[in-house]
């Protein structure tokens, strides 16, 4: 199965892909309407394409095993980019607002590298960082 290298989908895709691994690979349309304020049929519009993608399965809303993988390694990269963004000075909260804005430009390469760079860390200042989502030879 491949693996998107983390340049494939837009910013919007990444936000719902990773939304959805946060609240346990499943969640309704509505929370995600609520809680990015798009309008639902947009998000379903957007969910029918990561469905037709391979990244979410029946409802649009259950991630299938290559969007469990995908949206492991988003979450993965959000936090190794936080961790050099505070690394850099700016506070936890400051980070995490920032990165979204170019997380989804910055490829699977370049964040293992940054893990491997930074030491395979396992904690940032949003969360967790496991390492089942490849870094650097480990596989997906």
């Amino acid at each position: 199965m491949e693996i998107p290298d983390g340049l494939g989908l837009s910013p919007g895709k990444v936000a719902y892909l990773k939304y959805v691994i946060l609240h346990n690979g499943t969640v309704r349309t509505s929370d995600i309407a609520t809680e990015s304020g798009v309008d639902p049929s947009t998000i379903t519009k957007t969910l029918a394409e990561l469905t037709g993608g391979g990244f979410l399965v029946h409802d649009g809303a259950s991630l299938a095993l290559k969007g469990r993988q995908y949206a492991g390694f988003l979450v993965k990269g959000h936090r190794i980019l936080v961790l050099a963004l505070t690394h850099h000075g700016l506070p936890d909260e400051e980070a995490c607002t920032e990165v979204p804005l170019f997380e989804s430009l910055v490829s699977k390469g370049a964040i293992d590298r940054m893990c491997h760079a930074m030491g395979h860390p396992h904690r940032s200042g949003c969360g967790e960082v496991t390492h089942d989502s490849g870094c650097l030879g480990h596989a997906w």
